[in-house]
């Protein structure tokens, strides 16, 4: 666990269809089990939702089909744990059925000082800068994982772009 630091996530996919519509509605069946193992998850902190309990009815762009999601980890290992070796897996497996293909980085991971709730905007920003210039410290993917600030070590796999080493 990284003292003094939690992992925040971000995901998003753009619906093949709106809810409702018998393609989506295996995902939208399967929002609340999904959720409700996420929360007792090891590591689980955090995740974006409304009053029904998910995320899915907060309206983030123009495009009604988009879907957003966020949640905050203790660390990359606890998150990585809940979205491939859990129940999550089986239905995050039929992402294709339910999601078009999306163009550009659709998850990106960074780390926060313990405590904080990251926004909507924070990691939108987040995903700009991964498309932009590649894993870095600041916006990274599970294959190119940053060890948190001030912990060393170096990222799994892959060479950052320059100018993310050099902008926190």
């Amino acid at each position: 666990m990284a003292q003094g630091w939690h992992l925040a996530q971000i995901n998003i996919g753009r619906l093949v269809a709106p809810r409702g519509d018998p393609r989506v509605q295996p995902f939208f069946d399967a929002l609340d089990r999904v959720n409700a193992l996420a929360d007792q998850s090891p590591g689980f902190i955090w995740r974006l939702q409304d009053e029904s309990g998910n995320a899915m009815g907060i309206s983030y762009s123009p495009d009604p089909l988009l879907a957003v999601n966020m949640s905050v980890w203790e660390d990359a290992d606890s998150l990585f744990e809940f979205v491939y070796r859990s129940a999550h897996t089986p239905v995050m497996a039929k992402r294709r059925e339910y999601f078009e293909r999306f163009e550009g980085a659709y998850q990106a991971l960074w780390w926060i000082p313990a405590g904080t709730v990251p926004t909507v905007s924070d990691g939108l920003s987040r995903l700009w800068l991964l498309d932009r210039f590649g894993p870095c410290p600041q916006a990274f993917s599970f294959k190119a994982r940053f060890p948190a600030p001030g912990e060393a070590g170096v990222p799994v796999d892959h060479q950052p772009d320059p100018w993310c080493m050099g902008n926190a």
